[in-house]
């Protein structure tokens, strides 16, 4: 099983309980970033992780390619 496997796993059963019990996957999504970051944190320095997040907010847009991807 590959680590995105696991990730997606439990992202989905942690969006089903959020919702089960009556709370919006923002919420949920947003308390799974923090417990990233911290996790991060823990073992990369502030800037990396400012890097890693900046990268991933700058590419999150499904209709652009990824500024390394040429047409």
């Amino acid at each position: 099983m590959s680590a995105t496997e696991i990730a997606t796993r439990h992202f989905s059963a942690a969006i089903a309980e959020a919702e089960g019990a009556g709370l919006g996957t923002d919420s949920v999504c947003r308390a799974l970033l923090s417990c990233v970051v911290t996790k991060y944190l823990e073992i990369r320095p502030v800037d990396d992780v400012q890097s890693e997040l900046r990268f991933v907010a700058d590419n999150c847009d499904p209709a652009m390619d990824f500024m390394f991807m040429r047409p």
